[in-house]
């Protein structure tokens, strides 16, 4: 199977994809990769009980296709280059070779810790090479990694230490995020008071922040590693084995441990990493999201790792020093692959023009954004001041639960559709459903989204409760996969996410998604940006209300308000205007970039108490001051 260079190949290769999906993947998968057993049926499924199995029978260690494979051919190429918080400091570049030998003595490091084939391993790190090398090092002995965001508080990572039954942490002493310090291993200790499963914990120097090391369970990673052997050979794994688990960043209910296995992930991240980015030899992709994400998981780790590619890992944030610091980065290291948030890029649309105007940016060639639907503003300020016109934006959607990317553009080759992710991937079948459960076969329709066909890459399961995984994901639409999100399909068959289902709004039996009006309110001049949400109404069953962070240069005029209904009337329609609109100070945000919308919910039906754990927010302050700004006292 060859990469899809133009328009032509992309149709045939989506042909064949629906049309012989075992022959598909079974090509691309006997083609690129080491397996140490052939597969003796590609895929089975059973959409009713929710199994699914990819190259049955195959045998294979993914690090052995990260690593070893490409030591004869790029040994000596730079695998990851690590831009540290402070740009004083100085950054470090792994080869492939020395990747491979830093992964194998952090694998033996763990044996010699008793940890095995099957045994979990939670991660709770910075952003620093010692993560990334631990990903891989628990991959090469058989262990599952459990990788938790270093920003969650320690009730979370207790949840999800716990609910994996995770024997070993692996932390650090505390990790730079702009100009603080968290103190992550003081965290942890928190977090390890309510955790009897862990026998050890390892933590990495990083920031030299006093801590407590507990005898008997803390050891050090500078003294663990001194004098191990840099060669480990690697377990073999069945294809069905599990890989790592990723908890979901839900805002209600328990933590979702999505469980992703060997083989079938590996055939997908490699194959849309390939496809999507249009990845050239010897380029330097930089995808900004955190390792504590199915995004870093799939696209700074294991998808450009597969395919040969130089990835980049930053330990900072977007505004240290100041707001330029992304476009320096670019410069720098003469980024050509830029894949980022568009809540980043709303932030960063609003910085002083200059401190973009001092890069040059010229490296840049494609460009890419994750995580949410992106704004028509956003997606034509990112088009037009950062890629100049000349880079495609490969908008891409998928969620933890896929693994990889579902639909999205190839860069340079499907024609771009501001505000569409456009067109799924060959070998993924997106249809819409209707209320009642049928497929609507116009061209032109919206719905609820759902795929119709298995992919290698999808999760598995929820660690530890199946029937939760069937009721969540294949009991909506017997036969499909339901991925919560609405959609729109146009004339060219292009799709564009409209939201999450649960953030669409019932007014006067009108279903209304927020994004949609979300997006409608960011394309006035004086907005910055903007949130949603449905509140109990007495008549129309539920009303609108907008939260508006202006921008930072405007005040609020005394028109503001009616040029918003006007604006949201003349491109939705009078039905979506809001009936509330409050401008606040800004939006609470998850770690991942996403708006808390069960708390906005909250506060428009005009309750501020009882908010729940906020502690996993990015911004928890912005809680009490929105309240304020609408008059409610609030409390978690």
């Amino acid at each position: 199977m060859t990469r899809i260079q133009n328009t032509v190949d992309y149709f045939e290769a989506y042909e064949a994809g629906k049309l012989n999906p075992e022959g598909f993947w079974g090509r691309y998968a006997s083609h690129e990769f080491t397996w140490r057993a052939p597969w003796h049926n590609v895929y089975s499924a059973d959409f009713e009980q929710a199994r699914f199995r990819w190259f049955e029978g195959a045998q294979l260690n993914i690090t052995e296709n990260c690593l070893d494979r490409h030591l004869h051919t790029r040994g000596d190429q730079i695998a990851v280059i690590w831009e540290p918080n402070d740009p004083i400091e100085e950054p470090i570049k792994l080869s492939y070779r020395e990747l491979y030998h830093r992964v194998c003595q952090t694998a033996n490091v763990l044996k010699r810790l008793g940890a095995s084939k099957g045994d979990r391993i939670c991660l709770y790190m910075p952003m620093i090479p010692e993560l990334l090398i631990s990903v891989l090092a628990c991959a090469r002995i058989g262990a599952i990694h459990s990788v938790v965001f270093a920003g969650f508080s320690s009730r979370s990572l207790a949840d999800r230490i716990n609910d994996a039954g995770c024997s070993i942490l692996i932390t650090a002493d505390g990790s730079f995020r702009g100009d603080k310090i968290v103190p992550l291993k003081d965290i942890a200790d928190q977090a390890l008071e309510a955790c009897n499963s862990v026998r050890k914990s390892i933590v990495v120097k990083r920031t030299e922040t006093e801590i407590q090391m507990v005898e008997g369970r803390d050891v050090w990673w500078h003294d663990l590693h001194t004098g191990v052997a840099e060669i480990c050979d690697a377990e073999v794994m069945d294809s069905e084995d599990p890989l790592f688990i990723l908890y979901t960043s839900g805002s209600t209910g328990r933590p979702k441990g999505m469980v992703h296995t060997c083989g079938g992930y590996m055939v997908y991240t490699c194959y849309s990493f390939e496809q999507v980015f249009q990845y050239r030899d010897g380029e330097i992709y930089w995808c900004t999201a955190d390792i504590g994400w199915i995004t870093g998981h799939s696209y700074i780790v294991y998808g450009p790792l597969l395919y040969g590619a130089t990835t980049m890992l930053f330990e900072g944030v977007p505004s240290y020093p100041d707001m330029g610091r992304f476009w320096q980065i670019v410069d720098k290291y003469e980024v050509n692959i830029f894949y980022t948030a568009p809540t980043a890029i709303r932030a960063l649309a609003q910085c002083d023009p200059k401190l973009i105007e001092r890069s040059s940016l010229r490296s840049l060639r494609v460009l890419g954004t994750v995580g949410e639907p992106i704004n028509l503003e956003a997606w034509e300020w990112y088009n037009d001041v950062i890629g100049k016109g000349q880079c495609p934006i490969v908008d891409t959607w998928w969620q933890t639960e896929t693994g990889g990317i579902m639909i999205s553009p190839l860069a340079g080759i499907t024609h771009l559709k501001p505000t569409f992710a456009t067109l799924p991937l060959p070998g993924i079948v997106p249809v819409l459903m209707d209320e009642h459960g049928n497929e609507i076969h116009e061209r032109i329709a919206e719905g609820k989204l759902c795929i119709k066909q298995p992919w290698p890459s999808m999760a598995r399961t929820i660690y530890g409760d199946h029937q939760r995984f069937i009721d969540t994901y294949f009991a909506h639409f017997p036969g499909y996969y339901f991925t919560g999100d609405g959609a729109r399909r146009d004339l060219d068959g292009f799709y564009r996410i409209t939201g999450r289902v649960d953030d669409v709004v019932i007014v006067s039996g009108h279903n209304l998604g927020t994004a949609e009006i979300e997006n409608a309110l960011d394309e006035h001049e004086q907005v910055a940006e903007s949130a949603v949400v449905g509140y109990p109404h007495p008549i129309k069953g539920n009303a609108i209300c907008a939260f508006i962070v202006m921008d930072s240069n405007i005040q609020a005029g005394s028109t503001l308000e009616q040029e918003l209904l006007d604006l949201v009337s003349t491109i939705i329609g009078p039905i979506a205007k809001p009936d509330k609109f409050y401008i606040v100070p800004g939006l609470h945000k998850t770690r991942s970039g996403k708006i808390m919308r069960r708390i906005l919910r909250k506060l428009a039906s005009g309750d501020g108490q009882d908010l729940g754990d906020i502690s996993t927010l990015l911004n928890p302050e912005i809680v009490e001051s929105i309240g304020q700004s609408m008059g409610l006292t609030t409390s978690a």
